[in-house]
């Protein structure tokens, strides 16, 4: 099976850390975070996967290299000469990724308790073309699915602004479901064709709300999912808490 490692970001929340070191070789409880999702994956069952690099590239690909890959097929999509954002990551990384069989896109800093292998199962047999890792956790900025239709995405709202984003004319964010995205989604191969006619640069949440009337992007809800989300300072001491308590994480 196929994955692949966003671990391309600046890492601008987690500075001065990130003055020296790329965000993917901060150490949560004396392994980085890199080290713990490759773990993850691996014990998973994915055997090949890519990773992004631009922030410290040279460092990433250094301790990959010092590891021995961790005994797997890693491949490196370079960024270093200009960073391009999630869905850009995505395109570029194409030729490494294409095939028959859905891939799994995961953040450099999430850490959870997901079953990431019934998460690809249950994408392959809900047929879907992306499935989002969602949670009912409290925040500003939800993702909308419609329950009556497979928990189908078809929007997203700030409910601090009011602002709404969706492909549907007349749109009424009140009638759909409210979750939060997790920073894990499997992606079925015909997705990559849509994204040809996009930009060098753009957001995959972006690609995903402009397309959600042509694409079926689904919700995917773990019972009991916990996560953290190292994208501050304060998330560290979080982190290694998380760890600590699941040590297989």
């Amino acid at each position: 099976m196929k994955a692949m490692i966003f671990a391309a970001g600046m890492g601008t929340r987690l500075k001065p850390i990130t003055d020296t070191l790329p965000k993917a070789l901060v150490p949560i409880a004396g392994k980085t975070l890199l080290e713990r999702v490759v773990t993850r994956l691996a014990n998973a069952g994915f055997d090949h996967i890519v990773i992004n690099v631009h922030h410290f590239g040279d460092l990433i690909i250094n301790f990959l290299r010092e590891h021995d890959n961790f005994g797997l097929d890693i491949q490196v999509s370079d960024e270093r000469d200009m960073l391009l954002d999630t869905g850009g990551g995505i395109r570029k990384a194409t030729p490494l990724l294409q095939g028959d069989e859905p891939f799994l896109v995961h953040n450099v800093d999430i850490l959870s308790n997901v079953d990431l292998a019934a998460m690809y199962n249950n994408h392959v047999s809900r047929g879907a073309d992306v499935s989002l890792l969602v949670s009912e956790r409290d925040t500003q900025r939800y993702l909308l699915f419609n329950e009556k239709e497979d928990n189908r995405l078809v929007g997203w709202t700030n409910i601090a602004t009011g602002q709404v984003k969706s492909p549907y004319a007349d749109f009424n964010p009140d009638l759909y479901r409210r979750l939060a995205f997790s920073g894990i989604h499997v992606i079925s191969p015909k997705v990559l064709k849509a994204m040809e006619p996009y930009a060098d640069k753009f957001p995959i949440m972006d690609f995903y709300l402009a397309e959600a009337d042509k694409v079926n992007i689904v919700a995917h809800c773990q019972p009991g999912l916990e996560m953290v989300d190292v994208g501050k300072l304060y998330a560290i001491q979080q982190a290694e808490d998380f760890v600590n308590a699941h040590p297989e994480g």
